[in-house]
Order: structure tokens, then sequence, then C-alpha cells
């Protein structure tokens, strides 16, 4: 008796301390030819673009992530999409990209700019989450050696956090890192009166999309609004399912709360940063942006909690 008794606890704690591991290994990632696939329980979540893509030799760009799925398996980003072939998926970059005010090119419209990826590597993380962890340098035909070959000016390291889904949510973290490899090296967004640039989700806009802040509903303008830290947008999207995606600002990012360039058709979402006069990158700090993603289903969340839970995390 005391030998089946002691085999049961000892049966049940293997089993307790199992439990964990289980729950880690639902996230899971692969590796292809082109990038990285990361996955639930075999479902696809992202896709992570490592190689070079490019419609027709036009538009080349990588180190952006697309598809991007909702809880249902619905891809809710866009690819050269035909209203504005440069946008693509979840990406983060910048119309100027200057050194010493020479114009090097413009990663928004994939101008004279190349992305090399040096790494992508995942591997598992807190709360049963996987990381991504990239190291990018960015080169243009602009900024050469005396044999004409592109040298890197900028090196760029990313983590993207992606959590399990949990209760009908499922959070995306990105901390992106710049630090340039040069003195003199700005970035800046358009040099219009919107000034959009930085972090910037191509998201696929149902008809009635809404949006909304921490103090109530948000109205896109032409030019960037104030509308607090998050942004929440919710409609009805593939195969009529209702559910959102909210977009949070870190309070460790420079220039916050940033404000939001917001599009209810055609265009991206982006809390714009710096706008559009440039700001010198540091060569001895990071500059580093951090952004959470949400995705969720109909329910109405409590923006001020979102806002609170992201801002105390490391």
């Amino acid at each position: 008796m005391v030998y089946r008794i002691s085999a049961l606890l000892l049966f049940f704690a293997l089993t307790a301390i199992s439990q964990p591991l289980i729950a880690d290994s639902q996230m899971s990632s692969e590796k292809t030819a082109d990038g990285i696939l990361i996955s639930e329980n075999g479902n696809p979540v992202l896709f992570y673009q490592k190689s070079p893509k490019s419609k027709d030799g036009l538009y080349t760009r990588a180190n952006y992530i697309h598809p991007l799925y909702d809880l249902e398996g619905h891809i809710i980003t866009e690819d050269f999409p035909a209203d504005h072939l440069h946008q693509r998926g979840i990406f983060w970059t910048w119309h100027q990209i200057l050194a010493g005010g020479k114009r090097l090119g413009d990663g928004w419209e994939c101008r004279d700019i190349r992305w090399e990826v040096l790494s992508a590597e995942t591997e598992s993380a807190k709360e049963g989450s996987i990381v991504l962890k990239t190291r990018v340098h960015w080169k243009s035909p602009n900024w050469t050696s005396e044999h004409g070959e592109m040298l890197p000016f900028v090196e760029e390291e990313a983590f993207i956090t992606v959590y399990p889904a949990e209760s009908g949510r499922r959070k995306i973290d990105f901390k992106i890192s710049l630090l340039p490899l040069h003195k003199n090296i700005s970035i800046g967004g358009s040099e219009d009166e919107k000034g959009y640039g930085g972090f910037s989700p191509r998201l696929f806009l149902p008809e009635d999309v809404s949006f909304r802040g921490v103090t109530g509903p948000v109205i896109p303008q032409n030019e960037a609004v104030s509308a607090g830290p998050v942004i929440d947008l919710t409609g009805t999207f593939g195969r009529n399912y209702c559910g959102g995606i909210s977009i949070i600002q870190h309070p460790s990012n420079p220039g916050f709360p940033q404000q939001w360039i917001l599009r209810n058709k055609s265009s991206m979402q982006n809390p714009a940063y710096p706008g559009r006069n440039p700001v010198r990158l540091s060569t001895t700090e990071q500059t580093t942006l951090r952004y959470r993603l949400l995705l969720h289903g109909p329910d109405q969340l409590d923006l001020e909690a979102l806002e609170s839970e992201y801002a105390a995390s490391n």
C-alpha cells in the first residue's frame, strides 16, 4: 500500500512538473528559405520576412512581419497593396535616412535602402512565449567603400515576443533598437505636415473599422492626432469575424506619447516618431522603440489597464 501511494505521489509530482514544459511547447518556429514562421499548436501566428522580396524587381524589402494571423487564423496584414505598393505587413522604417544632412535612402518607399539580416533566431521565453531575435544592417548604394561596395551605416537589433493565445487574446511585443555605425546619422518621418514614419502596421481594414483611445472614440484626420498611448481598432474582419487589434506604446519611447497617423482605409496605422523633423541617432546608446500589439475578439477592452500592464513590463 505504501509503495502504491508513493508511486501515485511521484506520478502527480512529475505531472505537475511537466505542465510548464507542455505549455512552452505550444509555441514553435520553423525556418524556411525566406524567413521564420511562428506557430501555436501547428497553427500559423506570423511570418518574419528575412530574405529580400520585391514586386517585379521593385519595392525590394526585408525585415518585416507578413502574414500576421488573427485568433481564428485569418490573415490580417497586407503586402504590396495596390494603393501603396511600398507598404508591408508590420514594418518599421523612415522616409528620411540621412548622413550629415545627405539623404542615403527612403526606407518607407524602399528606395536606395537594403536590409541585410545578419541573424534571426528564436528561443522560448517567459509565460510560454517565443522570442524572435534579429540583427540587421542598413545599407545604401549612397554609402559605399572606394570600391563601390555598400557599407552598413546602422545596426538594428529587434526582439519580437509572441505569447500564446489566452482568454481570446494574444500579445505580441516589439522592441526595436538602432545604433548608427557612423556619426551624424539621422532619421525622420515624411517631410510634409503628416510626418509619418516608424512602427507601422498595414492591416486589412474592414468597412466598419472604428478607432478608440483611452478617452473614447478617435476620428482619423489627415494629419497626426493626439490620442494617448493606446489605439484600439475593431471591426468585422475575415469571414465575418468580429474582433480587433490594439496598438500600445511603451512609456520608455522617445516622444511618449507619440502622435498617431490613423487611416480608416487604404493605408497603415502609425505612432509617428520622430515626425517631419529628423533626429540624430546616438552613437553611444541605442535608440529603442517599444510597442505591443494585442489581438482580441469582440470584447470591449479596458485600455487604461492594457496601458498599465504594458508600462510595467520589462
